[in-house]
């Protein structure tokens, strides 16, 4: 088996003492696993970052056997948040998912499309609400859709309205899940999105297939909590 591609590297672990094992997401293959040698040469260690993007050469004897990669570099992306803690664990937890979700030698553009998504939305005023939706897209690509409006009772006390989840009466879903043009947006209806979204991604995704919740997912809640307070 053998094949070119664009991939994006989602994950590595040391293989010996030059190689690593490394998951690529690319463009036409899917999710892809196999050895760098030589990982550690001065030409490709420091670009060798989880979310870069790299052209590929993917060789191996068969399916069934960890093939090698032949790597050079397309372009950075990751270098450009190593600086902000909570973006850089945005990403760690976002690679992660696509990992963990994705199954090898599966293609699926929209799914390599989200990388491209994901990095431009960290740019923005709003990144943290727009993550939100971006991981629902993940979750929607590989074949788990919620629409958040069918699983609300609308509760009027006074001049306030909250819709308040069927699935789980003491959650409360914030309105821009339920209006994404909502412009009014507190730190508590971010908190409120990020648990919601959270208790969806494991209950209907992950403990179903037999996947542990993610542990990146737990560490990048932690620094959004502390950042919100």
């Amino acid at each position: 088996m053998k094949f070119e591609d664009l991939g994006f590297l989602i994950n590595k672990n040391k293989y010996s003492e030059n190689s690593v094992i490394a998951d690529f997401y690319t463009k036409n293959n899917g999710k892809v696993t196999g050895i760098i040698f030589g990982a550690t040469s001065t030409k490709l260690k420091n670009f060798l970052l989880a979310g870069n993007q790299f052209n590929i050469q993917y060789h191996s004897k068969s399916q069934k056997k960890v093939g090698y990669f032949k790597i050079e570099i397309e372009k950075i992306f990751t270098p450009y948040f190593l600086e902000n803690k909570i973006k850089l664990n945005c990403i760690v937890y976002s690679l992660n998912l696509i990992r963990i979700l994705t199954v090898e030698n599966q293609s699926n553009e929209k799914i390599y499309n989200q990388f491209f998504r994901l990095f431009e939305l960290l740019k923005q005023d709003q990144w943290l609400k727009n993550f939100v939706f971006w991981e629902l897209e993940v979750i929607k690509f590989v074949g788990y859709d919620i629409n958040f409006i069918d699983y609300v009772d609308k509760n009027k006390i006074s001049n306030n309205v909250s819709y308040i989840s069927t699935l789980d009466g003491s959650k409360k879903i914030p309105l821009f899940l339920l209006k994404e043009n909502n412009s009014k947006l507190n730190n508590e209806d971010l908190k409120n999105g990020l648990k919601i979204v959270g208790d969806f991604l494991n209950k209907s995704v992950l403990i179903p297939n037999n996947i542990n919740y993610p542990l990146s997912r737990t560490e990048f809640i932690k620094l959004i909590w502390s950042n919100l307070l």
